[in-house]
């Protein structure tokens, strides 16, 4: 049985409030859970954190001892309180311009090249 740190949602429409529950990772999102760790309440300003997160962090280490991995989420709010530390996702490839754009940039300085050289040789040969 593999055991997930995750957030089960429990707020009306439109004003959501979760609860941060240990649970199987086969069972629904609102369904079954084993334990109950903490709330978590997006809707409150991050000022008020004791009204905004609340974990019970000696059951959330003991859980993660025992072989229970948290949700991405829920990693995200454990590494705002510095329990753990989540991993960076760098894609340093994703950030760069397409093709396209790379050959508009390069043409576009080639333009600006060209007007910056020509009143230079103009002035030397004054």
């Amino acid at each position: 049985m593999s055991l997930k740190i995750r957030l089960s949602r429990a707020g009306s429409k439109k004003r959501p409030f979760y609860h941060v529950v240990l649970a199987d990772s086969h069972s629904p999102r609102d369904g079954r859970f084993i334990e109950r760790l903490g709330f978590f309440s997006p809707l409150t300003p991050r000022e008020q954190g004791e009204h905004r997160l609340k974990l019970d962090l000696d059951k959330v280490k003991a859980w993660m001892a025992k072989g229970a991995q948290p949700s991405d989420r829920v990693m995200r709010l454990l590494d705002e309180a510095g329990v753990m530390k989540r991993p960076t996702r760098n894609n340093p490839q994703k950030a760069q311009p397409k093709k396209k754009a790379q050959e508009r940039a390069a043409a576009a300085a080639s333009a600006e090249a060209a007007p910056a050289e020509a009143p230079a040789e103009e002035a030397a040969a004054s």
